[in-house]
């Protein structure tokens, strides 16, 4: 652990009701909010996990499975409702930070290849899963079919993913876990970020190498003048 950071103290203290309170609202908003698609869902419920293995007592598994279902199962639902009541506007939305429409195309055509089942793998997906409730909703899916999906795709992956970090943080020694807390969960946030980087690169190749391209000119080319030369 870091010098004056007792991470148990911090959780007794308060720490984990906020702590809890946080993962409701970052999840909530990932699943269901468009501008949340840039949120690290996948590495905060592995995190939780961890955390919960190191710290049981204060941190209990059962309250980060229960926050992190509800807060899923609840931002799809919403997610849903914004898509059924405006999600066809978004199509005629301009880029911003906060809003890509190639997200949006890409939930689009993974839903119309999947069908339903997007609900539930999209979870598992940076970006899509952000959309994938609103294109539901936006294509008028049966709410009924939609909750399905909805509660097993929640159960999955808010459920699924605290589970293996706590899993994971079982199978480490306590003393080491109690040592190395902050440096393991690190290294879990790291691992469970890369697929997020590498799809982020892979959709923003051509503008990223384009970018860089241009900045190796800087420099170089100069301004045309209307002046003949001397």
């Amino acid at each position: 652990m870091l010098p004056g950071f007792d991470l148990e103290e911090i959780l007794i203290s308060g720490g984990a009701l906020f702590a809890l309170f946080a993962l409701f609202l970052i999840i909530f908003a990932e699943s269901g909010l468009f501008f949340g698609f840039f949120l690290p869902g996948d590495s905060l419920l592995l995190a939780a996990g961890v955390v919960s293995a190191a710290h049981p007592d204060v941190f209990p598994l059962w309250a980060v499975c229960v926050v992190c279902f509800l807060a899923a199962v609840i931002g799809d639902a919403v997610g849903y409702g914004f898509g059924h009541r405006y999600g066809r506007r978004l199509y005629a939305r301009p880029d911003s930070r906060f809003f890509k429409q190639r997200h949006l195309r890409a939930a689009e055509a993974f839903y119309e290849k999947h069908g339903g089942k997007t609900i539930v793998i999209a979870r598992f997906m940076p970006f899509v899963r952000t959309f994938a409730p609103i294109v539901a909703g936006a294509a008028a899916m049966p709410y009924r079919r939609f909750a399905v999906f909805n509660f097993t795709g929640a159960a999955l992956w808010a459920i699924g993913l605290p589970v293996a970090g706590y899993a994971l943080g079982s199978i480490i020694p306590p003393e080491i876990l109690d040592r190395w807390l902050i440096v393991i969960l690190a290294i879990v946030v790291a691992l469970s970020l890369l697929p997020t980087f590498i799809h982020g690169y892979r959709s923003n190749r051509e503008e990223i190498h384009a970018r860089v391209r241009s900045r190796g000119r800087e420099g170089v080319v100069r301004p045309l003048s209307d002046e003949p030369p001397s």
